[in-house]
């Protein structure tokens, strides 16, 4: 079975005022998450919204700005998207998916073997749950129309080591 990560789709991050906003290339990928999530649903994968989800006094404050503290409208899905029936909400306070979750039992609970990758940003929480993926044994994609950054070298740097380095097949855009 499959599975789709919608990685940090949150205020602080795609809104133009956010905090840490990815700016426009940020705001470009909303579209295609949406149809991809839904692509999701109708075929009975599971969709799952991972989502930064800091303590006010986080350690990650001393490397960036403080952002997607719980409780805060910064740390909310944005509303472009929409959290359907079903749907699993994963709550993270580091840069990949798995570390400190619940997130590998669930996927091993589904039965999921091969998980798809989308959201921001591409060269911090993205490649950092590929990594992590790769090592629990995964087959990871990386949808290169769904990924982005506020840093395009650092975006691009990324899905280079995700493909050549991790072995993720990163899908082109079409």
């Amino acid at each position: 079975m499959e599975a789709l990560l919608v990685i940090d789709m949150l205020k602080d991050f795609i809104d133009e005022d956010g905090v840490l906003t990815t700016g426009p290339a940020g705001r470009d990928i909303v579209p295609f998450i949406r149809n991809k999530a839904d692509e999701f649903k109708q075929k009975g994968y599971p969709v799952i919204y991972i989502c930064d989800n800091h303590e006010k006094d986080d350690k990650e404050f001393d490397m960036f700005p403080p952002h997607c503290i719980a409780g805060t409208e910064g740390s909310q899905i944005i509303e472009d998207l929409e959290v359907k029936d079903g749907d699993k909400v994963i709550k993270k306070r580091r840069y990949s998916a798995f570390f400190g979750t619940d997130l590998d039992l669930y996927l091993r609970e589904k039965g999921v073997a091969e998980i798809h990758l989308v959201g921001v940003c591409t060269n911090i929480c993205v490649l950092y749950t590929a990594a992590d993926a790769r090592n629990l044994g995964y087959r990871v994609n990386i949808h290169e129309e769904g990924v982005a950054s506020f840093d395009e070298d650092a975006h691009k740097f990324a899905l280079k080591e995700m493909e050549t380095t991790l072995g993720c097949k990163i899908i082109k855009k079409e």
